[in-house]
């Protein structure tokens, strides 16, 4: 007689929700763009991504949990459709709508996450399905540093055409080899730095929390991983970033009163570090020391302000005062390039470095405090979790917070929340929020 027993696998596969199916096709679309015949449709595998959560708002059951954001979501889209339909320098009616519509595409999860219903088993399926994919593209990276010749996929044509800087996305190793960035698996060097800034937060988290020796084993290895890759894609702003969301675990930790946690993750942590640097600098050699010293070489508020500061100062001066209410939709970034109208001097294209100037263009103050509002609400459902002693995701509720804090620092130096990453700030906010409150974690007051 022939057993009728299930493997675990495929109970887990039967239980997929369209959370996880949402991010296994946005990694499938990602590594597309790898292979050089499917890179031509760049374009539409990009805009798949953001498709796909659109169509998720018809596509998933409408009744669903009250998530603090949703407000402060609603008003950032009803301010940018009044930009659509009010504004007179607006580039083009087709970049206006398509503006509008990557505002909408981004803020989607916010809306059809918060209707699916979550456990806490499903939220840290996806944070093992993020980390998994991102330890995987760090690796990538690794052996793109000492192989480039074998584990080099395809680049994005923009860059290979020299129209987005791509002699200043390579870098020469200490051995002479002149290389790309580590791009892990994605079509734009330097992009190992995003994967292996995940493979060390999420593989902390789960250091901290798995009872398994092998898992907790391979979660460590994948935080020296993961900064090797950010050391040797140069991308300064990723490494503090980094350096601020570990921080913010201790900090938390210490707040929960685990101070043998946070005591064993220092030690960690340092140990990892030194072992890292001395194996970054040996391979990336004076380029990559001369890189890290440039943090060093002056007050950290001279090299914030040499950095990126001078454009959030520019924004907050020039920008604002001149475009209160904003300056038009659709006239800087991907939209213009493809749908705006350049000719028109009225509506000449402007650039963005920083997310915060992006807000200001797009709608000026009300969009600027619209979207503060609806991050800061979003940070207060996590720190609700955190502050709930009988969750069982209270710790990765603080790892979830610490990253918050991280794309909020990102916010200074990167339009984050006008890019796919922004979506999977919403995207992971909104399913801890759902799991716990499907958990009966959280207080009844959040509903009303």
């Amino acid at each position: 007689m022939r057993s009728t027993q299930v493997s675990p696998w495929r109970i887990r596969l039967r239980q997929l929700t369209w959370l996880h199916c949402f991010i296994l096709v946005q990694f499938f679309l990602q590594v597309l763009l790898l292979f050089p015949d499917v890179s031509e449709f760049r374009i539409f595998l990009r805009a798949g991504a953001f498709a796909l959560s659109l169509g998720l708002l018809w596509k998933v059951p409408k009744a669903g949990i009250n998530h603090p954001a949703k407000r402060w979501a609603i008003a950032v889209l009803c301010i940018m459709a009044l930009q659509l339909f009010w504004h007179p320098y607006i580039s083009s009616i087709r970049a206006g709508l398509a503006q509008c519509f990557m505002y909408l595409a981004i803020l989607a999860p916010l809306f059809w996450v918060s209707r699916l219903k979550l456990s806490d088993e499903d939220f840290r399926w996806l944070i093992y399905l993020l980390w998994g994919f991102h330890t995987l593209s760090s690796i990538v990276g690794v052996l793109q540093i000492y192989y480039p010749e074998v584990f080099q996929f395809a680049i994005s044509s923009l860059i290979e055409e020299g129209q987005h800087g791509g002699a200043q996305l390579k870098i020469t190793l200490a051995n002479g080899a002149y290389i790309y960035r580590p791009s892990g698996l994605s079509d734009v060097p330097g992009s190992a730095a995003t994967s292996g800034f995940y493979a060390l937060l999420l593989g902390t988290g789960i250091a901290l929390q798995t009872r398994h020796f092998l898992m907790r084993l391979i979660s460590t290895a994948s935080v020296p991983i993961g900064l090797f890759c950010i050391y040797l894609s140069q991308v300064r702003s990723t490494l503090v970033v980094s350096l601020l969301c570990l921080l913010v675990i201790g900090l938390v930790l210490l707040q929960l009163k685990r101070v043998r946690q946070v005591a064993v993750m220092v030690g960690t942590m340092i140990v990892l570090a030194v072992i890292t640097t001395h194996w970054a600098v040996g391979v990336g050699g004076e380029m990559l020391s001369d890189r890290l010293l440039t943090l060093l070489a002056d007050s950290p508020d001279t090299v914030i302000y040499q950095s990126r500061g001078v454009f959030l100062e520019e924004t907050i001066f020039d920008i604002i005062p001149q475009y209160p209410f904003g300056a038009g939709l659709g006239r800087w970034g991907m939209m213009n390039d493809y749908f705006g109208d350049n000719y028109n001097p009225m509506t000449f294209p402007v650039w963005v470095e920083i997310q915060w100037t992006g807000w200001a263009y797009d709608g000026g103050i009300p969009l600027i405090i619209a979207y503060s509002g609806a991050i800061v609400a979003a940070c207060g459902g996590i720190w609700r979790v955190i502050s709930d002693r009988s969750s069982s995701l209270q710790l990765w509720a603080g790892i979830i917070f610490a990253y918050n804090m991280g794309a909020i620092a990102i916010t200074f130096s990167y339009p984050l929340f006008l890019s796919q990453a922004g979506m999977e700030f919403w995207l992971i906010n909104t399913a801890l929020f759902v799991a716990a409150r499907r958990s009966r974690t959280v207080l009844l007051s959040w509903e009303k």
